[in-house]
């Protein structure tokens, strides 16, 4: 978004949790770590989510739900919010990308981008 009021930006850190996947059940779980930066001038709040998850085989799972990880945080301008939550696929290699429906301090609803990012077992991609 072009409007310097409304800038949101998302990294994502992954990690594959082995003791938590069970690899001859075809269970493999990811754990993720995201910052949430608002570089915008109002400050915004994190109303909901939309996740767009998508594992080695094509399979396409959409998650839609208030806030993350039970809160809606509200994110001054210039601060950040940063969280961690996982998932848990079937194949060893996956995507997930999305977006956060904010609502800053002035009423204004927008949208912040959460580009696609890899979850992958160490090793599954040569």
């Amino acid at each position: 978004m072009s409007d310097p009021r409304y800038q949101v930006d998302v990294s994502v850190v992954t990690r594959f949790l082995a003791e938590q996947s069970q690899p001859e059940q075809n269970r493999f779980a990811f754990a993720y770590t995201i910052t949430v930066q608002n570089n915008g001038q109002l400050s915004a709040r994190l109303m909901s989510r939309h996740w767009v998850i998508t594992d080695g085989d094509g399979h396409v799972e959409e998650v839609r739900g208030a806030g993350v990880v039970g809160q809606q945080p509200l994110i001054e301008a210039g601060q950040s919010h940063t969280y961690s939550s996982g998932t848990v696929m079937t194949t060893k290699v996956g995507n997930m990308q999305g977006s956060y429906q904010m609502l800053a301090e002035d009423g204004k609803h927008f949208e912040a981008v959460i580009a696609p990012f890899r979850l992958a077992v160490p090793g599954a991609l040569h």
